[in-house]
């Protein structure tokens, strides 16, 4: 069966952070891929303070189906209070990538 593709935006602190989620998220099958961005600087209020990190962003290729779950994970290891986690919708793209999207983020019991 096939899913609708999507991808969910997050952010790491460091290197070791992003390679950890990323591992985790795609060997569980959460997501088909994740791609961490070279760091860059972040600005933002926080607890009526500007504050400034400097941050790596991570695009997660996953599904619909798998979204929830993929989400909760990231809550569950994200050493943030608030974390950065935004779903965006696929409008479209190369079919066979949309496919294999699916494709691996199905579940053995899926297939």
């Amino acid at each position: 069966m096939q899913h609708q593709a999507l991808i969910i935006q997050t952010t790491a602190p460091d290197l070791l952070f992003a390679k950890r989620l990323a591992h985790i998220l795609v060997e569980d099958h959460l997501a088909a891929c994740v791609h961490i961005a070279h760091p860059g600087l972040s600005l933002y209020m926080w607890q009526d303070n500007l504050e400034g990190s400097e941050e790596l962003s991570l695009t997660i290729k996953t599904s619909t189906h798998t979204a929830q779950a993929c989400m909760d994970k990231i809550l569950e290891l994200h050493p943030y209070d608030l974390p950065e986690i935004i779903c965006l919708p696929i409008i479209g793209g190369h079919a066979d990538y949309l496919a294999w999207i699916s494709r691996q983020t199905q579940t053995s019991t899926e297939c």
